[in-house]
């Protein structure tokens, strides 16, 4: 069922069996019917021909509003308790926007603290803000190190998105770098996407090592999908502190070491797709990259927009208050008796 054909926004309950509380109704109604036979004073007169003539009261006539009212008023309640909802739904609906998926390396060299405070936090913190400053673009996110795998496919809703980056981390998946296998798990996602503008930004900070997919082999298909991708070199070429180790307590030391990574193959990825190759050297370097990605091209695609469950019982709630105190005005005005 697609979106378009699931467009239902009716009236459901949450708990349907609490409206068997309706019979206790019954009950009453019959009790208050005997109680006020039985309750009418009586007095032995030997014929009524001189009340014939007598004017009539309205009063005999309404004098069961008020047993009517707080019958409602009961009614209402067990409404309440039957939790009455909107129904779960699918709207569709035309804007522009593109299909972006970011893939991002996590492998153990994004621990290389020449950015601050390393490569791979620098890398989250620039990603988190690309996507606060989308409205209508499908975005997804893939990791790679030595395998690649699909962290968030593409969606508009981005509290997953934020959620899912800030918990990155190295040692996720087995370490290495398979730049093909992380571009190739990206196209995989991208390929049936509604959008005609898609694309891929590719963070990585290392050469390919291991994988599958060559990095050629990735963008020649990416090629053939009409897919740009944008090539992100993260980290400075040179000497930084990076991870060397791990001591018998499991903590990754720290040392000066040189620090460089193949800029060619990411250059000819950019290339052969129609995107541009960057090199972050550093913190505002990398934002400005993010900046000038966000001009991207964009195209009129449908979104599937979720509506989910909410509770309408507002309306039985002011409805019950409401015939509560009408019930209460009318005892104590109009239909007041003297014991």
């Amino acid at each position: 069922m697609t979106g378009k054909d699931f467009d239902i926004a009716n009236i459901q309950f949450a708990h349907p069996e609490y409206f068997w509380l309706l019979l206790v109704l019954i009950p009453l109604t019959v009790w208050y019917v005997l109680k006020h036979k039985n309750s009418r004073p009586s007095l032995l007169i030997s014929h009524t021909g001189a009340f014939a003539q007598a004017p009539r009261s309205w009063k005999p006539l309404v004098s069961h509003i008020c047993f009517a009212l707080r019958m409602a008023v009961v009614a209402c309640v067990i409404v309440i308790l039957a939790r009455p909802q909107t129904h779960n739904a699918w709207h569709t609906s035309t804007t522009e926007g593109t299909e972006i998926m970011l893939a991002l390396d996590v492998s153990t060299s994004m621990l290389t603290r020449d950015l601050k405070p390393n490569r791979m936090e620098a890398a989250k913190k620039v990603a988190q803000d690309f996507i606060d400053g989308r409205e209508s673009d499908a975005i997804g996110v893939v990791i790679f190190a030595g395998e690649s795998l699909t962290g968030v496919p593409l969606t508009n809703d981005y509290a997953p998105l934020q959620e899912y980056i800030a918990g990155l981390e190295t040692g996720m998946i087995t370490d290495g770098t398979a730049i093909g296998d992380g571009l190739a798990t990206a196209l995989n996602r991208l390929e049936n996407g509604k959008a005609e503008s898609k694309s891929v930004i590719l963070v990585t900070d290392g050469s390919n090592n291991t994988g599958i997919s060559t990095p050629l082999m990735a963008a020649e298909a990416a090629k053939e999908l009409g897919v740009k991708v944008y090539t992100v070199g993260i980290g400075s070429q040179g000497v930084a502190e990076a991870p060397s180790y791990i001591d018998a307590a499991g903590r990754i030391i720290y040392e000066k070491q040189k620090v460089t990574f193949d800029e060619e193959p990411l250059k000819q990825i950019a290339a052969m797709t129609g995107g541009e190759y960057f090199a972050a050297t550093n913190e505002d370097a990398l934002a400005g990259i993010f900046e000038r990605i966000d001009a991207l091209e964009k195209t009129k695609m449908d979104i599937n927009n979720f509506t989910h469950t909410t509770d309408t019982y507002e309306l039985w709630a002011w409805l019950a208050v409401l015939l509560f105190v009408l019930e209460l005005v009318l005892r104590y005005t109009v239909l007041r008796s003297i014991p």
